[in-house]
């Protein structure tokens, strides 16, 4: 083999190889530092761009999760209040009952109608003054609660509505009017008893919607959830790194790392060779 100074065939190889032995190896430790196997488009940009989409989903579901259980506190606190009401339509049914019998003076009717009022007021009070998160709950207007995985085709509406609460509504639908109901005479207390009574079945009928309403949000939340571990499930198959491979792949980059730079330092020898041969 001839000697020469010019050019350094066996130094360039060497130095090339042992650039790109140092550039994987670089690549292999940041693997095994980050857990990921792709820390950058040029690693795998088909990969990177499948896991990013798959993370956008799951941050979807994940607010998706959260919408729908916000949506079961504030039904939830409305059937807190509507059964609050039962008990005070319980207590309305036993004093219109009394009212209803006869043989009572003036003053226990008086008496009776008395407490009855103070109930339909409280029944005002708790319509009006129930909110979750600063809203009115009794609103009659209906709250939409989305469940979505950040895709069109995959986004759910739950439309959900609590009636008005007033004296002059009470109970599901239009409501029964208690407004004008008195408890002062025995025909009177007997007419409100039969308002009462069907207000008592209309309330329950509410809370039966209000129930469904919150069973469905749950089982939206539990879908949402399910999918969200799922979609980072198969997030992890395309970005973890496989230490496994990568550990090997490391012991092989440091072996090729040492004998490049040992080419390297021989290959730059031979100029030395030439060197010698000049004294």
């Amino acid at each position: 083999m001839s000697l020469g100074i010019l050019t350094n065939v066996a130094a360039t190889y060497a130095e090339n190889n042992l650039n790109q032995t140092q550039s994987s190896l670089q690549n292999v430790l940041q693997q095994l530092s980050s857990g990921s196997r792709i820390n950058s488009g040029a690693d795998d940009a088909a990969g990177l761009s499948i896991a990013d989409g798959l993370h956008a989903n799951q941050a979807a579901l994940n607010q998706s999760a959260q919408n729908a259980q916000n949506g079961v506190g504030l039904l939830q606190t409305a059937d807190g209040a509507l059964s609050q009401v039962t008990n005070l339509l319980d207590r309305a049914v036993t004093l219109a009952t009394e009212a209803s019998n006869g043989g009572l003076t003036t003053a226990q009717s008086n008496a009776a109608d008395t407490e009855f009022q103070s109930i339909l007021t409280e029944i005002g009070n708790i319509g009006s003054t129930t909110n979750y998160n600063s809203t009115a709950v009794f609103s009659a207007t209906a709250t939409d609660f989305v469940v979505s995985d950040g895709t069109t085709a995959g986004t759910t509406t739950i439309a959900a509505t609590v009636g008005a609460l007033t004296t002059a509504n009470v109970g599901n639908g239009t409501g029964v009017d208690l407004s004008t109901q008195v408890l002062t005479s025995q025909a009177a207390a007997q007419t409100a008893l039969g308002k009462i009574t069907t207000a008592i079945a209309d309330v329950a009928a509410q809370r039966g919607a209000i129930g469904a309403n919150i069973n469905q949000l749950n089982a939206a939340a539990n879908v949402a959830s399910s999918e969200s571990v799922n979609l980072s499930a198969a997030e992890s198959v395309i970005k973890s790194t496989n230490y496994g491979q990568a550990t090997s792949d490391l012991a092989k980059y440091q072996v090729l790392n040492q004998t490049g730079i040992s080419a390297l330092a021989q290959a730059n020898s031979v100029a030395q060779e030439v060197l010698k041969l000049l004294q």
